[in-house]
């Protein structure tokens, strides 16, 4: 994270915590150390924001909840929808972004929802998918490779076990039941192809830009099961296309 941003994501932080942050603490969850929080702190006050520290057992640094409040008026029930629907993606790529946004709503939820939202989002639980054995590449790096239309070189661990190394040009995101799926053009196989992220044990990224592939190729695939994309509200009844066989098909795993 860079260094601006983390100036912003520890001000959200602070807003939204209901006691004061330690400097070790705020280290930990920035992977950083506390000198360098000491600084960023030092560096915010400068620049006017009013942050203080809290003496004692404790104490930590805290914020004026009041401070630069964003004009958001959202209901109970939509504070609640938006803190869980951020909360699934911490097992995603996008898992500092939404780490981030969850600090901004949950500092400026109306103090009179505050504590029912916060009960029902503690009742809520998630079971992610379990790492493979061996399984080390950040899920936030994947974002980047989709934006960019990088090809990467992966290492994957099959389902049967065995491990294949490839070349794949990196398409989009899928969510598969309780998996994440990096999508793209293998060149192994010759054909779209999804790779679960937690089985990819090892991603360098090149630096060739991925070609422009045909659209069709990549709808074709998707058609072989249910999808909706994330560009606007869910519809009514989710999209099927490729047949009336009952349950949705699975997409073609990284084989």
């Amino acid at each position: 994270m860079k260094r601006a941003e983390r100036h912003h994501a520890l001000v959200d932080l602070l807003r939204a915590a209901r006691r004061p942050w330690s400097a070790a603490r705020l280290a930990a969850h920035f992977e950083v150390s506390s000198r360098t929080i000491e600084r960023d702190i030092a560096s915010l006050q400068q620049a006017g924001v009013p942050l203080y520290a809290d003496r004692g057992a404790a104490g930590g640094y805290s914020v004026l909840r009041e401070y630069s409040l964003p004009p958001l008026n959202l209901s109970a029930a939509e504070s609640l929808a938006v803190l869980a629907g951020l909360a699934l993606l911490e097992s995603s790529p996008y898992q500092a972004a939404a780490r981030r946004a969850h600090a901004k709503i949950a500092a400026v939820v109306d103090e009179a929802h505050r504590a029912p939202v916060e009960e029902l989002l503690g009742r809520m639980r998630v079971v992610d998918a379990v790492a493979g054995a061996g399984a080390a590449v950040p899920r936030t790096v994947l974002s980047d490779v989709i934006a960019a239309r990088r090809v990467v070189r992966l290492t994957y661990l099959g389902e049967d076990g065995a491990t294949t190394t490839r070349d794949v040009e990196a398409m989009g995101l899928l969510r598969a039941g309780d998996a994440w799926l990096l999508a793209g053009w293998c060149r192994l196989r010759d054909a779209v192809r999804g790779f679960r992220t937690e089985r990819i044990t090892q991603l360098q990224v090149l630096d060739e830009v991925a070609p422009v592939r045909d659209p069709a190729l990549w709808e074709a695939d998707l058609a072989r099961w249910s999808t909706r994309p994330l560009t606007g509200p869910a519809p009514d009844a989710v999209q099927r296309v490729g047949g009336a066989s009952g349950g949705p098909r699975h997409p073609r795993r990284g084989r």
